[in-house]
């Protein structure tokens, strides 16, 4: 297939991102895949999975969230977006399932940091928004805090100190649902420990 509008729309009802077995099943075969990619309409992103290029400018967030669907912005990545950080993450951190395969994460393209967690808590604080114009799954300013205790030990001390200063200073915390997270988290303690005079 070479009539470029219609592919055009087939990866628009794909949301720009296609896998072999998808392509296969529009009836656009490995030829016409590595036409379009020598003329510059799709790029490989990983094996297997294929984006849509031309004349448009691919957010590398929304690659993310087109590879993952069911990954949950968390760490780094929230804290720079509730204003909590003032790094630009090196990768995307996402929380996923610990069921989830682990395999689908060892990609050169995007740069993707998972962390891996019980299923029962995965949804906890969960919330979204758009950011660059995507619209992302992220866990709310709650939830963030609760993650910060929890791998304080691996999170880089700087960071750490101005994302909890950076809580402690925010008008629109939420105290009752900081403590609802933290008992499931386990961090009840640290957060008396570490917060608590302030709070």
């Amino acid at each position: 297939m070479r009539d470029i509008d219609k592919i055009r729309s087939i990866f628009n009802d794909y949301h720009g991102m296609m896998r072999t077995g998808d392509l296969s099943r529009e009836k656009i075969y490995y030829a016409d895949i590595q036409w379009l990619i020598r003329e510059g309409y799709i790029e490989k992103v990983r094996t297997g999975y294929y984006q849509w290029i031309k004349n448009t400018d691919p957010s590398e967030l929304g690659t993310v969230v087109r590879l993952f669907p069911d990954g949950i912005l968390c760490m780094d990545t929230a804290l720079r977006h509730y204003g909590y950080s003032d790094r630009t993450p090196t990768a995307w951190h996402m929380a996923v399932s610990k069921d989830s395969n682990k395999t689908r994460f060892h990609i050169d393209y995007p740069f993707v940091k998972p962390y891996f967690v019980e299923p029962d808590l995965l949804e906890l604080g969960l919330t979204s928004c758009e950011i660059e114009g995507v619209p992302v799954r992220i866990v709310d300013k709650e939830r963030a805090i609760c993650d910060c205790l929890r791998y304080r030990n691996k999170m880089d001390r700087e960071i750490f100190n101005k994302a909890i200063q950076s809580y402690i200073a925010d008008p629109e915390k939420n105290i009752p649902n900081l403590m609802a997270y933290a008992k499931p988290l386990r961090v009840l303690k640290p957060v008396q420990d570490i917060l608590g005079v302030w709070l």
